[in-house]
């Protein structure tokens, strides 16, 4: 009752104007990640990504200008002119898009870079279509990059690969959103993929749903995932649900708790008590006295003056009664602690992130967290990563971005099984076996003008225990390069 009333008396949400998503894939998305930590603008959506169009539209009107080189005011105008919406009523945009690239690896991230590295052709169409309330889009797609891809699942057998890299309908209103389709999203601080929810394991179909105002909201997913095999061998029927409740008070903070919970079973159908999102599947998994892998967290952004200060925590086992031999399994957890600032027309990205060595595995392999062989969060667990990272505009719709950072990766991964019993005491909490080091020194740079963008990465990866072989070394150049061109029409429907 108490939620029920602050929601009444709070504002609206933020995207309360019906409104597309900005795909994550966007163009201007790593300018405005720049602005955003340069404090030139503020966040129109703390804690989550992709944004809404029309709130990331009144966020670049009101940033300061005054902060921005002539060039950068070139691309907030350029920004502004894509993004915005200048017809009232039924509206339709089409988006065609093409491109080539070369890389020396397949897979998206260049830290862990795998994959044959190809020339490759991409291209494909979007469509947006709005009715008052309600918003569909769709965004078929080929590219041959995902045939060498080792975190795509789809089919890799023909000559060009292709998916629908967004596919979905919202239906928004003042005090809510009800989505179902496919989306790249983000839970939690923005310099890095999320704990619980991220768009590592591509997009996928899932229920969505969003209420509240923009001081109190409710936001959650629920998904079928892809049927794995117990221990026996039998396949197992798997759901994921995820839901989290964000507080943003007054001022610029902004805190979410949160729960992810994986139900898995032979011939098991989702139950109502996981399916209810403000319930809390913990909870409910003690009290009906069946089956699931639950993971607790919480995420927070704070800003100081002009710095914006985040953290994310995950708890997915952590044994307080130690008493019995089954109880003394190592703890599973993973953190994040960083923070963003401006210097001049600079910003600057700092963090530390680790994830344990059993972090999202259980003792039965359909409860994992992973979607067809990668992490619905992180994909990768017993590691630890610290990031320095700046960004500049040094012309028109230059962007470049230097990075360092040191990689340790531990033998242990959530694909493996689980220890047994026996093997607890004797299990590695953090970094397992022999562990490899990476310390990475990267320059990125972008360019965007008429329609045009060009995105170039390269960087030194100087490895220590190369493959957890103690004692080799490596010194590896990892680089991509890509340019592509955008033409879009859009148009009052009769």
């Amino acid at each position: 009752m108490r939620l029920f009333i602050v929601l009444l008396i709070s504002g609206p949400l933020a995207a309360q104007d019906p409104s597309p998503y900005v795909p994550l894939a966007h163009w201007a998305n790593p300018y405005v990640e720049h602005w955003i930590a340069r404090g030139v603008m503020v966040d129109p959506t703390p804690l989550r990504r992709p944004f809404h169009t029309d709130p990331l539209v009144r966020a670049l009107e009101a940033a300061d200008t005054l902060l921005l080189s002539k060039g950068e005011r070139r691309m907030r105008g350029a920004m502004l002119d894509d993004l915005a919406r200048r017809e009232r009523g039924p509206w339709g945009r089409l988006d065609l898009h093409a491109g080539v690239a070369a890389a020396s690896h397949a897979r998206r991230d260049p830290l862990r870079a795998a994959g044959t590295g190809h020339v490759t052709a991409a291209g494909g169409l979007a469509l947006t279509l709005q009715f008052g309330s309600a918003v569909l889009a769709t965004h078929p797609q080929f590219d041959s990059r995902l045939k060498y891809d080792p975190d795509y699942a789809g089919k890799k057998d023909r000559a060009i690969a292709g998916r629908n890299a967004a596919a979905y309908l919202s239906a928004q209103w003042r005090y809510g959103e009800l989505f179902f389709g496919s989306l790249d999203r983000n839970w939690g601080p923005t310099a890095l993929d999320g704990l619980l929810v991220s768009p590592g394991p591509y997009s996928y179909d899932h229920l969505g749903l969003a209420v509240g105002t923009a001081s109190v909201r409710l936001e959650a997913l629920l998904t079928q995932l892809d049927d794995l095999p117990d221990t026996a061998g039998v396949a197992n029927h798997r759901w994921w649900v995820a839901h989290r409740i964000v507080f943003r008070p007054p001022g610029r903070s902004t805190f979410s708790l949160w729960e992810g919970t994986v139900v898995a079973g032979p011939d098991r159908a989702l139950e109502p008590w996981y399916a209810n999102v403000v319930n809390l599947g913990l909870l409910a998994q003690y009290d009906q006295g069946s089956s699931a892998n639950s993971l607790l967290g919480a995420d927070v952004e704070l800003w100081i003056n002009r710095i914006r200060a985040f953290a994310q925590l995950l708890l997915d086992d952590v044994q307080i009664d130690r008493a019995a031999a089954s109880d003394r399994e190592p703890p599973s957890y993973g953190f994040t602690l960083g923070a963003q600032g401006g210097a001049g027309p600079a910003a600057w990205t700092a963090f530390y992130s680790r994830v344990t060595n059993l972090t999202y595995r259980t003792p039965s392999p359909p409860e994992t967290v992973v979607r067809r062989g990668v992490g619905l969060g992180r994909n990768f667990s017993d590691y630890d990563q610290l990031t320095l990272r700046a960004s500049v505009v040094l012309g028109p719709g230059v962007l470049v971005t230097p990075e360092a950072t040191l990689l340790r990766q531990g033998q242990g991964d959530f694909r493996l099984p689980y220890p047994a019993v026996a093997a607890y005491d004797s299990t590695p909490t953090f970094l397992s076996g022999v562990v490899e080091r990476t310390v990475r020194f990267a320059l990125g740079a972008r360019w965007h003008g008429g329609g045009w963008s060009l995105v170039a990465d390269g960087g030194a990866h100087l490895i220590r225990n190369a493959g957890h072989v103690a004692g080799r070394h490596d010194t590896r150049w990892v680089g991509s390069i890509g340019v592509t061109h955008r033409l879009h029409w859009e148009s009052v429907l009769p």
